[in-house]
C-alpha cells in the first residue's frame, strides 16, 4: 500500500497534472492524432448513455424554478414575465451547469475509473510498449466525444427544461402557454443559444479532461480507482462552477445603455 501523503496523489498535484493533460490533448489535435474509430463509442455514452437522467433532471428543474419565480411574479402582477425570468436563469445558467453535473457524474467518473483501472493493471505501461500513445488512443477520443455531444445535451435540456416551465406556468399559475412563451420570446437573445453551445463545448473538455486525468494519475489498486472516479467528480463539478462564474462576467456582465 502507498501512504496516503504520497507526492503524486496530492490533490493540487493532480490538478496540475489535469491542466498539462489538457495542453497535451489540444497539441495532439491539432498534429492531427486521434484514434477517429473510438469517437462514436464514446459519443454514444455521453449522448444516449446519459440522456435519461439529464432530460429527467431538466424537466422537473423547469417546473420548480418556474413554481418559485412564479408565485413571487404573480404576487406584484408581472405575471407577463414568468417566462422571461425562467428564460434567462434557465438557459444561461441552470440547464449548462444541471447537464454539465449530471454527466459529470455519470461519464466522467466512468472515465476516471476505466482509465483508473487500466494503470493500476499496467495496460497503460502495455500501450507504451507497442508504441501507441495514451493520449491518442484513450484521452482525445473521449475529449472530442464530449465536446461535440454536450451542447447537444444542453439543447436537448433547455428544450425540456421549456416543457416544463410551461407546464408548471399553466397548471399551478394557470398561465398560458402562449403568453409563456412571448415572454420567453422577448426576454431570450439569440446570442444566449450560442453561449448554451459554447458552455457546452468548454465543459464537455472540462469532464473529460479531468476524468481521464485521475484515471491516469491513479496509484495502488481497486480502493484508489474508487478514490479517483469520486475525486474526479468533485473536481469537474467545482471547476465548472467557478468557470460559468467567469464566463458569466465575461459575457454578462455589462452595464446597461
Amino acid at each position: 500500500m502507498q501512504p496516503k501523503g504520497n507526492l503524486e496523489q496530492l490533490w493540487i498535484v493532480r490538478c496540475f497534472a489535469a491542466v498539462l493533460l489538457f495542453g497535451q490533448v489540444w497539441l495532439h489535435l491539432l498534429q492531427g492524432k486521434t484514434c477517429s474509430h473510438k469517437i462514436l463509442e464514446h459519443m454514444v455514452t455521453v449522448g444516449p448513455g446519459s440522456i435519461s437522467p439529464v432530460l429527467l433532471v431538466n424537466v422537473f428543474a423547469g417546473m420548480i424554478f418556474t413554481i418559485q419565480t412564479a408565485r413571487e411574479l404573480v404576487r406584484f402582477g408581472a405575471v407577463s414575465a414568468v417566462g422571461g425570468a425562467f428564460a434567462l436563469a434557465f438557459c444561461r445558467e441552470l440547464a449548462p451547469i444541471l447537464t454539465a453535473s449530471i454527466i459529470a457524474g455519470q461519464v466522467g467518473s466512468a472515465f476516471a475509473a476505466e482509465i483508473g483501472a487500466m494503470r493500476v493493471t499496467e495496460q497503460i505501461d502495455a500501450l507504451y510498449m507497442l508504441k501507441t500513445d495514451p493520449i491518442d488512443y484513450l484521452v482525445l477520443p473521449r475529449v472530442i466525444a464530449c465536446c461535440m455531444m454536450m451542447p447537444i445535451m444542453m439543447i436537448f435540456a433547455l428544450l425540456m427544461g421549456l416543457v416544463g416551465g410551461v407546464f408548471a406556468a399553466a397548471q399551478f399559475y394557470k398561465i398560458l402557454p402562449e403568453t409563456f412563451l412571448e415572454s420567453v420570446r422577448d426576454f431570450l437573445d439569440p446570442s444566449d443559444l450560442s453561449i448554451v453551445v459554447l458552455k457546452g463545448f468548454i465543459f464537455g473538455a472540462l469532464v473529460a479532461v479531468i476524468g481521464c486525468s485521475w484515471g491516469l494519475t491513479t496509484k495502488g489498486g481497486a480502493k484508489e480507482v474508487g478514490e479517483s472516479a469520486t475525486k474526479a467528480v468533485v473536481t469537474t463539478w467545482v471547476s465548472i462552477f467557478i468557470i460559468d462564474f467567469f464566463l458569466s462576467l465575461l459575457l454578462f456582465e455589462h452595464p446597461p445603455l
